[in-house]
């Protein structure tokens, strides 16, 4: 009997946010889809999810995943000196205006990565899902981890409870980023879940449930905001045709 392909799951992960000039972001994720998937893998990486924003048309999200840092200097320095990078990269950036929005992260804990399967990944071309992904972000100030904990230990069993299990739950990779060609940002201190809904409608319903809870309520956000530095971000993403998280 053939053994069952093993789960990806990528301990470093980049968050990647693009800002793309008006109404190219189609043409940037067909190029995506077609040129940059297989080819990233093949140089050691994994392309975990590729979304439009969907509270602003010419903003492109995506994440991909790495073994640990150091297969994550290899795997870049060889796709980006690379002749698939060399071929279509311009291409690709003429579509952009800023493309250094990125947090490094990693797992909360060891059971709270994302596990995708490259093998099953929709072939070019496949049609859209009709899914939604939640990805929420709240920022602490650097050396502070009880925002992070409140998350953890309070907001998450709660989540889990109300509704669908988070696809992940991440935090900051703090190690020093070993591909400067291509910058992240620096004196971070986050925490991010991604969960993923058959539609927008059970996203709010879940939501509602959550923020209704009478620990959430009066005990877990207030905690929370009383932590944080800024209102966390919430991202609204639609998932691409060939995104392995949807």
């Amino acid at each position: 009997m053939p053994t069952a392909e093993p789960f990806a799951r990528p301990a470093v992960i980049e968050l990647r946010q693009y800002t793309l000039r008006s109404g190219r972001r189609d043409e940037l994720i067909e190029l995506f889809d077609k040129e940059f998937v297989e080819t990233q893998e093949g140089a050691g990486m994994v392309v975990i999810g590729q979304f439009r924003d969907l509270d602003d048309p010419d903003r492109f999200v995506w994440l991909r995943g790495f073994r640990d840092m150091e297969v994550r200097q290899r795997a870049l320095t060889a796709f980006y000196g690379g002749s698939v990078w060399a071929e279509h990269g311009p291409q690709a950036n003429a579509t952009m205006v800023d493309s250094d929005d990125v947090l490094l992260l990693r797992p909360l804990s060891d059971a709270s990565g994302f596990a995708v399967l490259p093998s099953q990944r929709p072939r070019f071309g496949a049609r859209a899902p009709q899914r939604f992904v939640s990805a929420t972000v709240w920022s602490f100030p650097p050396g502070r981890h009880d925002g992070i904990a409140l998350i953890r230990d309070g907001l998450l069993p709660v989540l889990r409870d109300t509704g669908p299990t988070p696809l992940a739950v991440l935090t900051t990779e703090t190690a020093h980023n070993t591909f400067p060609r291509l910058p992240i940002r620096t004196a971070e201190n986050v925490a991010a879940i991604f969960t993923a809904y058959s539609d927008e409608s059970h996203h709010r319903h879940h939501l509602a449930r959550v923020q209704a809870h009478p620990l959430v309520r009066d005990e877990i956000l207030p905690g929370i905001a009383r932590e944080q530095t800024a209102a966390p971000l919430t991202l609204r993403l639609a998932p691409t045709g060939r995104s392995l998280v949807s």
